[in-house]
């Protein structure tokens, strides 16, 4: 008898995980909430991301599931189909304050002794590397630059794999929000939707933000925050962006269509108004925009995107002793680790055999510990345990 897999969540994750069981032999159905477009999937701002990840078995994590695009995309070429998702651009970052300063010299330190490719560059190599930033705007000694970084369209890639699962069986329902999980004895059996009973022998969650209240309904907690992001993206440019560019107010990096994707820590902090908030989230995030790319004139809009965030900034994956039928994929830094997560994933389901890689990010671990993942810790203003 075909073992059936209802995947829960059409963004990245689970259109990774889709694709993975389907090309297994899978019966899958994916039920997501939204339209084709996913959600926090389409509000990112997707770069590679693995020189911010700690500890270092979770920066190795990364680093293969970096190299794993690569071949996902050379796989999907060969079977005749069509990619194009990755695009590989430098990456260069500085900081302003001498505290900034030293943080990025030391991850520099250590990313050369883990073997990641990164470099220190005089200030004057700006002019090169992303011609329309102004130099002014740079007022460190140096630049650190990432020559072989990417940023990756998260919309496409889902899309991509999407369509692979369903040209392999797969059963794509958008406008399905999960209303319960169909349980028996304590085991989970599947997934009800538009009041419809799915019934499989594995639900597997990859709702993102939405995996806290998808786990509930099994009797589950997730240790999961909700963290939102402003994403913007610029009008058209005349001279496109060509590298990626991380300042300690603005990070923006190249978009399809020759416009650019920006992010701000500082104007996430903002998204709750409050008294001290002078200027709407949108005006600040568009005047840090242009004062670094004077190009960047006009907003061509703005996205919400609400981050599925473990508590220790590492990903939740694996079953749940407690829920036994109930498989749990999300994390944040998504877009990056899908190839891999879903990948390692699958096998787990496909064999029920545990993946020793996949150890130390059980959903039931505790996470009590301080943030342990570098890239929570820029994100939340806070240094994190290397």
């Amino acid at each position: 008898m075909t073992t059936r897999a209802v995947v829960i969540g059409a963004g990245v994750i689970g259109a990774a995980t889709a694709h993975r069981l389907a090309e297994a032999g899978i019966s899958v159905t994916v039920l997501d909430a939204g339209g084709p477009t996913p959600g926090t999937s389409s509000a990112t701002f997707s770069i590679d991301v693995t020189h911010l990840k700690t500890p270092h078995s979770y920066f190795l994590l990364n680093q293969r599931s970096a190299a794993l695009h690569r071949e996902l995309e050379e796989e999907i070429r060969a079977a005749g189909g069509s990619a194009g998702w990755r695009h590989p651009a430098p990456l260069v970052q500085w900081g302003h304050t001498e505290e900034e300063q030293r943080t990025l010299r030391a991850r520099t330190e250590r990313l050369a002794g883990w073997g990641h490719p990164c470099r220190t560059a005089d200030p004057g190599e700006l002019r090169t590397l992303a011609p329309g930033v102004d130099p002014a705007a740079c007022r460190a000694p140096e630049l650190v630059v990432h020559d072989e970084a990417a940023w990756y369209d998260a919309p496409l890639l889902a899309r991509t794999l999407l369509d692979r699962a369903a040209a392999l069986g797969a059963d794509i329902r958008y406008d399905s929000p999960v209303t319960a999980l169909l349980l028996d004895g304590g085991r989970v059996r599947g997934a009800e939707a538009r009041g419809r009973r799915f019934e499989a022998d594995h639900v597997v969650n990859c709702a993102g933000p939405d995996a806290g209240r998808i786990a509930e309904l099994a009797g589950v907690r997730l240790p999961l925050r909700q963290i939102p992001g402003l994403v913007g993206e610029s009008t058209p440019l005349a001279d496109p962006l060509r590298a990626i560019v991380a300042t300690p107010g603005v990070d923006l990096r190249p978009a399809p269509g020759n416009r650019v994707c920006a992010i701000s820590w500082p104007v996430d902090a903002l998204l709750t108004p409050t008294a001290e908030t002078p200027v709407p989230p949108e005006a600040d995030l568009l005047s840090r925009c242009a004062a670094l790319l004077p190009a960047f004139r006009a907003l061509s809009g703005t996205r919400i995107g609400v981050r599925p965030v473990p508590e220790d900034g590492l990903p939740l994956v694996g079953p749940h002793p407690q829920a036994p039928g109930l498989y749990t994929l999300t994390t944040h830094s998504g877009v990056t680790l899908a190839p891999l997560l879903a990948t390692l994933a699958a096998q787990e389901l496909t064999t029920s055999t545990p993946v020793p890689d996949l150890a130390p990010y059980r959903p039931d671990r505790d996470t009590s510990q301080p943030i342990r993942d570098e890239s929570l810790a820029v994100m939340s203003g806070h240094r994190a345990d290397a």
